[in-house]
This record gives structure tokens, C-alpha cells and sequence, in this order.
């Protein structure tokens, strides 16, 4: 299907230019969210009837966004969840969580405002974009940890989830060396072999 735009689309193009997307993006979200008309020649010259007041909207809406965009961009948005040790979480981060975090931050934002390609899975920080305007963005960090004091650590540079990795795999390592190399099993080991290697020298 052919449409439209009544404003800049992501990925998509700029408003007024004329693009062929898929019929279920374009009833579903294009059309149903008043982004686009159907290309057809009413809605052509509809647009051009339009276009003065739409450029005129964007322009203040730009300008206040950019405002909005200010106070978000860069903030460290801190969310506490249950973790493995080796920092994979018990459940994921989803779009949801962000916008209520960032709610209870004093920024409001809708859920199609929040980039995040997939649900965050593992302790550490992640930088998300806002979309605060169509044509303004804004990113923050996402702080994932278990606790305050480990969000933190993590904000320091701590690569939490690498070092409690190391820490068990060193703890692993240890406990073998115990089991393979017990002093007693490695002198009788070293002592078998001596009647043999004499002859060989002689």
C-alpha cells in the first residue's frame, strides 16, 4: 500500500513523501495512528490543503520536545531485579519497566517513544533511545542489578556478571586441582617410574 506521511516515520521517511509499505503496517499502525493518508488523489490534494499546518505543528512541537528531550538525555535510570550469579536475570526488562521507571523518575513517555529492540535479559547497563518527537531523540542508560549498591558498582565500571563468573570458575578450578592433584596421589605418581628410568641410563 501506498501512503502519505503526515510526519517523519523512523526508518520510514520524511513527512509528505510518498512510500510503499506493507498493508498491516499500514492500517495497523500508519494510518490508525494518523502518521499517513492513503496515497489515492483525494488525499493528495487533501494533503497539500494540509501541508502549511502540519509544517506549522511540527515546528512547535519540535521545539518543545527539544525541551523534553534536554531534561532526559543522559539519565541513568536504575532498575533492581533477581539475577543468577552469573547475572542472567529471572524474568527480563521490557519496554513497561522503562517507562515506569522513568515515571517514577518525573518524566513521562509513551511505550512507542522507547527503542529497545529486545527485552533485557542480564545484569549491566544498556543505552536506550527516546523518541521524544518524531524528529527529536534522547538517550538514557539503563542500570540493571540486583541491588542499589551493585546498580553503583556497575556505574563505576564493574563488570559484575564477568567477575562472579571468574570468581566461580576460579572456585571450580580450585576444587579440581584439590581433587586431581592431592599431594599424596602426586608422590606416588612421581615414585613409580624411578626403578625404570635407571636402567635406561645404564
Amino acid at each position: 500500500m501506498e501512503v502519505i506521511l503526515l510526519e517523519r516515520v523512523a526508518k520510514l521517511g520524511q513527512m509528505g513523501e510518498v512510500v510503499k509499505v506493507r498493508d498491516g503496517y499500514a492500517r495497523n499502525f500508519l494510518l490508525k495512528r494518523k502518521k499517513a493518508l492513503r496515497a489515492t488523489a483525494e488525499n493528495r490534494a487533501k494533503y497539500d490543503g494540509m501541508k502549511a499546518e502540519l509544517e506549522a505543528n511540527n515546528i512547535q512541537a519540535k521545539s518543545e520536545a527539544s525541551k523534553v528531550a534536554e531534561k532526559i538525555d543522559g539519565r541513568d535510570v536504575v532498575i533492581i531485579r533477581q539475577a543468577s550469579e552469573a547475572g542472567q536475570l529471572f524474568g527480563s526488562v521490557s519496554v513497561r519497566d522503562i517507562v515506569m521507571a522513568l515515571a517514577n523518575d518525573g518524566v513521562t513517555v509513551a511505550r512507542p517513544q522507547v527503542w529497545l529492540d529486545a527485552p533485557i535479559k542480564a545484569i549491566g547497563q544498556q543505552k536506550v533511545t527516546i523518541a521524544v518527537h518524531p524528529e527529536v531523540e534522547a538517550s538514557i542508560t539503563v542500570t540493571v542489578a540486583r541491588s542499589d549498591e551493585e546498580a553503583e558498582r556497575i556505574k563505576r565500571g564493574e563488570d559484575i556478571s564477568t567477575r562472579r563468573e571468574d570468581q566461580d570458575a576460579a572456585a571450580e578450578a580450585l576444587a579440581a586441582a584439590g581433587e586431581f592433584f592431592d599431594p599424596e596421589a602426586q608422590h606416588e605418581d612421581v615414585a613409580q617410574p624411578a626403578p625404570e628410568a635407571a636402567p635406561a641410563e645404564k
